[in-house]
């Protein structure tokens, strides 16, 4: 009985392909988010702890500022739901529809990332910087652009890591495998800026 019970493991995986149905690929993405959300956990309760241990937290973003991070978001959001095109594309060997949806994702990435710089800098004109704060508390520059700082990263890099597997894949390099990957990834930026928004701007406005 025991030997019949052996045999049924053995045949069941013969040492051959994943034992879970996740390829490598998959699978080394997937331990990538789970690190990149420890890093994250840890930076939004270090932020969440100095802004309740701080009596005063500035509140800087008013009726403009809370536009502008919402329309960052739909930017975010948008560029989540062209992503799930390009994989369902890339599943049907669509390889011109693929290619054209993650340029769309592209495209919302980077206008994300103009809209946020534009708003570092007029932080940084208004005399806000990681080292300084006109309103009173040191520590929100500091915590509030490493971040968002942080974010903008994962997004820039995000960003490059989309144009090259659009490209890769339009030239036949890359598989609906790797399209799908990639959007593991973007889907992580977006979901982590779903934290940021409401966590830093949302409980920070003027009203």
């Amino acid at each position: 009985m025991a030997e019949m019970a052996s045999e049924t493991r053995v045949s069941a995986w013969g040492g051959g392909g994943s034992p879970f149905g996740v390829s490598s690929k998959k699978f080394g993405m997937w331990l990538f988010l789970m690190s990149d959300t420890l890093t994250f956990t840890a930076f939004l309760i270090a932020y969440s702890y100095v802004r309740l241990a701080s009596v005063e937290w500035p509140r800087p973003f008013g009726g403009m500022s809370i536009f502008m991070a919402s329309v960052m978001t739909l930017c975010l959001l948008s560029s989540s739901l062209t992503m799930v095109m390009a994989v369902a594309a890339a599943k049907r060997q669509q390889i011109r529809q693929t290619v054209v949806w993650m340029v769309a994702t592209i495209g919302g990435g980077v206008l994300f990332m103009i809209l946020h710089i534009n708003e570092w800098l007029t932080l940084i004109h208004e005399g806000v910087t990681p080292f300084a704060n006109p309103w009173g508390v040191p520590l929100f520059g500091a915590s509030f652009f490493t971040l968002t700082g942080l974010h903008m990263t994962h997004v820039t890099g995000g960003v490059i890591y989309l144009a090259i597997v659009a490209f890769g894949f339009g030239k036949g390099k890359f598989e609906a495998e790797d399209v799908e990957v990639s959007g593991l990834y973007w889907h992580f930026v977006d979901l982590v800026w779903m934290f940021i928004f409401p966590m830093v701007y949302l409980l920070s406005n003027q009203m």
